[in-house]
């Protein structure tokens, strides 16, 4: 991939968090953590709901697929900016940091789609809950996640070969951790208009019109509650969307941030810390979310763990002991 300018770029420079070298093994270490963390906890979500034949549903099949995309989307970034701290080095080559950048688009737009897809899901298990296996088929599960993948990619790749036909001149310090899209453009020696056209079409489309869902799902499942008469079954339907609304407002909340520090003057180090919270933090903490508050997945990860099979003699044990 070589890039459309007069004078060769072949690399540019992430210069990160810090400045000071005492920092950054405290930076790596909490990073590496972080990322380890993502990690082994969406794996286990993946192994846990794929060894129990009670969560081969159509909600826990879109769990499975947003814990792999969260894998995914952390993968993208950290690990390139922990080789780069190990090494202190801030080098990420042209292609190097093309390709970053188009994987990260590609799994971004993901985590929004299937976010969406999920309150879909939420509204029609609690607003038509006696059509919900017909509606929610597993031929159209699959083309949800179909559609979510295709969208994306295409997304990506549009974004990606706009960037390849900038120039670039001398400057190519990205003031980030990894190369993202709004701060490549501005590096740009050339004239932008045109990406920073898609850049707001895409985030009016492709990122408005899943939010929009998202808060019209919420909107007829808050309705659909408030029409239950009973106080349990109000807790029990609230109960079944509580961990999705939990990651969607963590989602969207820090990804606005992000954009509203990017807006601010002189913002590059406030936007890269808020980029950590939708890059790193969300699809760390989402496992835990669902986890804590989900007993069937609870239930499949100590079975998965084994964990299951060493509590029933102990239980059993316990109440026969007089």
């Amino acid at each position: 991939m070589q890039p459309n300018n007069d004078t060769w770029i072949s690399e540019f420079f992430l210069l990160g968090f810090s400045e000071g070298p005492d920092w950054q093994p405290l930076v790596f270490g909490l990073f590496l953590s972080m990322y380890l963390i993502t990690v082994f906890g969406n794996l286990l979500i993946i192994l846990a709901i794929s060894s129990d034949s009670h969560l081969h549903t159509p909600m826990y099949f879109f769990l499975a697929n947003l814990s792999f995309v969260d894998i995914c989307f952390t993968s993208t970034t950290v690990p390139k900016m922990l080789l780069n701290i190990q090494t202190q080095s801030k080098v990420i080559t042209y292609a190097g940091c093309i390709t970053q950048m188009y994987f990260f688009i590609i799994f971004s737009g993901l985590d929004i789609y299937l976010l969406a897809v999920m309150a879909y899901d939420r509204f029609v298990a609690i607003c038509h809950p006696l059509h919900y296996m017909v509606i929610m088929n597993p031929r159209l599960c699959g083309l949800l996640v179909l559609v979510s993948w295709i969208i994306s990619v295409l997304h990506s790749f549009l974004q990606t070969s706009m960037v390849l036909q900038l120039s670039f001149c001398t400057e190519v310090e990205i003031p980030h951790f990894f190369c993202e899209l709004n701060h490549m453009i501005q590096l740009a020696c050339s004239d932008i208009f045109l990406n920073n056209m898609m850049i707001y079409f895409a985030a009016v489309l492709l990122g408005g019109v899943p939010l929009a869902g998202v808060l019209y799902s919420y909107s007829k499942i808050v309705s659909c509650i408030h029409r239950i008469s009973s106080a349990q079954g109000k807790h029990k339907a609230f109960s079944t969307c509580a961990s999705h609304l939990s990651v969607v407002s963590l989602f969207y909340c820090t990804a606005l941030g992000v954009y509203l520090s990017s807006a601010a003057p002189q913002s590059s180090y406030t936007s890269a810390v808020a980029s950590v919270m939708y890059t790193v933090v969300t699809p760390m903490l989402n496992p835990f979310i669902y986890s804590l508050r989900n007993r069937n997945i609870k239930r499949a990860l100590m079975k998965f763990s084994g964990l299951e099979a060493i509590k029933r003699p102990v239980v059993l044990l316990l109440k026969n002991f007089p």
